[in-house]
């Protein structure tokens, strides 16, 4: 499997309840915190429901 690197690039602050327990689950917890994990495809669904916080880079 391929690795992202996911950094978390915008507050949380505003978002609804499952947009946090998202990034939570992600692993990320302040701005500009980032995570490397595997890109499957539940980690994928993950950071679709959180894009517009977040920033994916392929490695």
């Amino acid at each position: 499997m391929a690795k992202v690197r996911i950094t978390q690039t915008k507050s949380m602050i505003g978002s609804n309840k499952r947009q946090k327990e998202t990034l939570y689950a992600l692993g990320l917890r302040k701005v500009n915190a980032s995570v490397e994990v595997e890109a499957t495809p539940q980690i994928m669904g993950m950071v679709t429901k959180v894009f517009h916080l977040v920033e994916v880079k392929e490695l």
